[in-house]
């Protein structure tokens, strides 16, 4: 089979085309035969040699959309023929991948591929963020920050979904406020030009966010404490910053306010079956089209170090897929 592998550590010329065996199933493991996949920052990290880096060479990539071509002896819930979306082990720009039946979710029909490749690890992470992890209230207000990436732009619209009263989002430019508005936030807040605590609160009388989804640490993370309602709850699920914040503990327990930390990474490795009723929720809303995920570029698998450059630019917008059948 044809695989993109990563043969050094540093920029994307380092990416290269392969040929090379089939990867083998074991008893509780399926084979899939991929259609399509997308590219996640965390590729990005990993190329570099920073988050989940392998051993060199190694296939890039955390999720997939395809057909099953095998199961093995021991799995009870899929047939060959099956479209599903899955989260193999050993990375996906590839044209057939293995991936562990708790970690295989079916694919409803009216679901295409390129929605069902751009969908599970930002669908997935933000339902987990709000439905779980923060236990979000019906009519409570919502912060997004980084509100027009991929995460951003999906936990908006499941914020709404899932009943918030207000959703409000940060973005780093003005550039991107429009991505954010367009997914649904009531207001936006440029960091550029605006105080984001100040705004936050004023926008709710001085009472704060309820919760408050952050992905960036460091000063921000401080920062949105001041800005975070009685009994609210700050969600810590990433470190784009590459800082880490500082948290009192003063400010926790007479407010009732809690600080909570989330790792999907963590989730996949450590107890996969509780995505099993995520995988439900998030497609249901996929099939009646209540949630939407917006695809900005697609490539070519042979083009996967164009599709890397793309996304490490910055410029991107919207997932970025590769077609590994084109």
């Amino acid at each position: 089979m044809k695989a993109i592998v990563v043969t050094e550590f540093g920029g994307p010329e380092h990416m290269k085309l392969v040929e090379m065996e089939m990867p083998q199933i074991q008893s509780k493991q399926v084979l899939i035969r991929v259609e399509k996949t997308s590219v996640n920052f965390a590729d990005i990290k990993s190329r570099y040699g920073k988050k989940g880096a392998g051993k060199l060479p190694f296939i890039p990539g955390l999720d997939v959309a395809g057909v099953i071509e095998q199961v093995g002896p021991e799995v009870q819930r899929f047939q060959p023929g099956q479209r599903v979306v899955a989260f193999p082990a050993n990375g996906t720009y590839a044209e057939y991948v293995v991936a562990s039946e708790d970690l295989t979710f079916a694919l409803p029909d009216s679901i295409d591929f390129d929605t069902a490749a751009a969908s599970p690890v930002v669908s997935f992470t933000s339902y987990k963020l709000l439905a779980d992890v923060a236990r979000l209230v019906p009519g409570e207000t919502v912060l997004v920050h980084a509100a027009a990436g991929g995460i951003g732009t999906t936990a908006i619209q499941l914020a709404k979904l899932l009943g918030a009263g207000k959703v409000i989002g940060t973005v780093g430019s003005e550039s991107k406020a429009e991505i954010a508005r367009e997914a649904g936030a009531d207001h936006v807040i440029c960091n550029d030009t605006e105080d984001f605590t100040a705004k936050v609160n004023e926008l709710t009388d001085g009472a704060g966010a309820d919760v408050i989804l952050d992905s960036i640490s460091g000063a921000v993370s401080e920062r949105s404490m001041e800005c975070l309602a009685w009994y609210g709850r700050l969600v810590h699920f990433g470190n784009a910053s590459g800082e880490v914040g500082t948290i009192q503990t003063i400010d926790l327990h007479a407010s009732c306010r809690s600080v909570l930390g989330f790792s999907f990474g963590t989730t996949r490795n450590k107890r996969p079956l509780l995505l099993q009723d995520t995988a439900e929720k998030v497609f249901q809303y996929l099939v009646d089209g209540s949630l939407t995920i917006k695809i900005g570029r697609r490539f070519a698998l042979e083009d996967a170090a164009s599709a890397h450059a793309w996304v490490e630019s910055r410029q991107s917008t919207g997932k970025v897929l590769l077609d590994v059948r084109k």
